[in-house]
Formats: structure tokens, C-alpha cells, sequence
């Protein structure tokens, strides 16, 4: 039997972790990220796809295979969308359209933040939002997904 995979999708100006403004995003690269996460999926038991695009078609397009109905190869989406939470209509219709649990993610708290940043075109159609935790927040999420996965409450 195959694994489940979960797909990470990460938005604009995240491939900049680590060196763009590590007071509020930290100092771990996306690359620390990914190598954290890749270590957690395996021991939960996952498969997993990691990405990252500064372009919003390319995103929609990851969006689509992690979970869009008929075409779809992810048990679960986890989306840290950048700066695109706030502006991108069409990456927040593909997330709607996707039929596996969603999980929206950010590094800093939105909430705690510019008042344009507590806007997301994504949590309405997500299936949880996990903000504020910084890169740990992205093993809690794969713990979540998993929880998902399984019919288990997250």
C-alpha cells in the first residue's frame, strides 16, 4: 500500500527564510524547513511533495494536484500562500475546489500584524489555520494533516 502524501505548498518570498527579517519570520531557511518536515512525514507515516513559488499560477497549479477533484494525488494540503493570502482570489478558488482536508500556515501571527495581513482570502475555505509558531508551526501542521487523514480529530 502507498503512503499517503501531504503537499506543502509555500508562497512568495519564502525561498528569502532565514535572511529576510528573521526578527519576525526567524532564522531557519526553507530548506531547514523542508529537511524538519521531510523527517516528521516519514515518521508519521507520510509520503511528501515540498514547493515553493514566487509565481501564482504555479501555485494554483500544486494547489490542483495536491487535491483538486479527478486529478488530485495529496491526502492533504498544507499552504503557507505568503502574501498571496491577502490578494489571490484564484489561489483561494483552487484551495476551495480542493477535495482533502487544507491547512492554511504562516510563520509570524497575521493577527498580531499590519491590519491588511489579518485578511485572508484562504481560511474561509480551509480546513484549520495554524499562525504564529514559526517553523515548528509546519511539523504541527503534518501532525494535523495526519490526524486528518486518519478521520482523527486534529
Amino acid at each position: 500500500m502507498t503512503e499517503p502524501t501531504v503537499y506543502i505548498v509555500n508562497g512568495p518570498n519564502l525561498n528569502l527564510l532565514g535572511a529576510r527579517e528573521p526578527e519576525i519570520y526567524g532564522t531557519q531557511t526553507l530548506s531547514d524547513i523542508e529537511t524538519e518536515c521531510r523527517v516528521a512525514a516519514r515518521n508519521l507515516g507520510l509520503g511528501l511533495v515540498f514547493y515553493q513559488s514566487n509565481h501564482e499560477g504555479a501555485l494554483i497549479d500544486y494547489v490542483q494536484e495536491a487535491g483538486a477533484p479527478g486529478i488530485g494525488k495529496g491526502a492533504a494540503l498544507i499552504i503557507n500562500p505568503g502574501a498571496y493570502t491577502h490578494t489571490s482570489i484564484a489561489l483561494r478558488d483552487a484551495v476551495a475546489a480542493c477535495a482533502i482536508p487544507v491547512i492554511e500556515l504562516h510563520l509570524s501571527n497575521v493577527h498580531a500584524r499590519e491590519a491588511f495581513r489579518a485578511h485572508s482570502y484562504i481560511s474561509g475555505v480551509a480546513t484549520a489555520v495554524i499562525c504564529g509558531l514559526g517553523a515548528g508551526g509546519y511539523t504541527l501542521a503534518l501532525d494535523a494533516a495526519h490526524r486528518l487523514i486518519n478521520n482523527q480529530s486534529p
